[in-house]
């Protein structure tokens, strides 16, 4: 991390958004003590809305039931009711 006083910031801007660009941060000081940060800009992510696939999947009636064999074949010996039925 480089620290820079406010008027070399100033004066090579440009340059130090370049920098930053490239994933490198960089304090601006005034007097030797730290006033800000430059940092890469992350874009904020949009939050997922649900229902967007609503009428297009479709899941079989029969979808919880395990076919035979499949929990002798997994080596389940004692599964509880509720979870194969």
């Amino acid at each position: 991390m480089d620290v820079t006083n406010i008027h070399e910031a100033k004066t090579h801007l440009s340059k130090l958004l370049e920098r930053v660009e490239q994933g490198e941060e960089i304090v601006i000081a005034r007097a030797g003590r730290p006033v800000a940060k430059l940092v890469p800009y992350e874009a904020a992510h949009e939050r997922r809305k649900g229902g967007q696939l609503r009428g297009r999947i479709w899941m079989a009636p029969d979808f919880d039931e395990l076919p035979e064999g499949f929990a002798e074949a997994f080596g389940i010996t004692s599964v509880k009711d509720d979870v194969l039925a």
